[in-house]
């Protein structure tokens, strides 16, 4: 599962890493060159950071190559450092459930709810906030899925 889920994480990335490569260079060439620019690739530009943002933050949590500080699990061994590991996903877990899911669904239904669209693309907000419970919820399958590993792969 972990596989299918890092393949398509992986070349969702990829796409919208590159239509964002794409509509920038159209942006500075439609500026310098066209001397008209255009009008919505700035925002579409910080809604792709945004999605590139949050799904790479999942996808590094699932690499487990998210940020860590090491002060602590470096002066602990064995069962210690295996309980910290353990709290750690734990709270990351709850983190994503409550703050991401629960609060980013809520979110989610609120711009629908209300109406809220984007200056220039016109695009319902609610669509584009869609990635924050979406991004929860791969961060809590990559989370337990590390919990399942072996502890010994945790860079703890």
């Amino acid at each position: 599962m972990r596989k299918i889920a890092d393949q398509i994480v992986e070349k969702t990335l990829i796409l919208l890493l590159g239509l964002m490569l794409l509509q920038v260079v159209w942006q500075v060439f439609s500026r310098y060159i066209l001397l008209v620019p255009s009008s919505f690739t700035d925002e579409l530009s910080r809604f792709l950071l945004i999605w590139i943002s949050l799904l790479g933050a999942s996808y590094a949590t699932g690499k487990r190559m998210h940020l860590t500080i090491d002060l602590l699990p470096n002066y602990l061994s064995g069962r210690k450092k295996k309980n910290l590991d353990l709290l750690i996903h734990f709270l990351v877990i709850l983190f994503a459930l409550f703050v991401m899911v629960i609060g980013g669904i809520r979110l989610v239904y609120i711009t629908l709810t209300l109406g809220q669209t984007s200056s220039s693309l016109e695009i319902p907000l609610g669509y584009i906030y869609l990635i924050i419970p979406l991004s929860g919820i791969l961060i809590i399958f990559y989370s337990i899925l590390n919990l399942l590993e072996d502890p010994s792969k945790s860079p703890l």
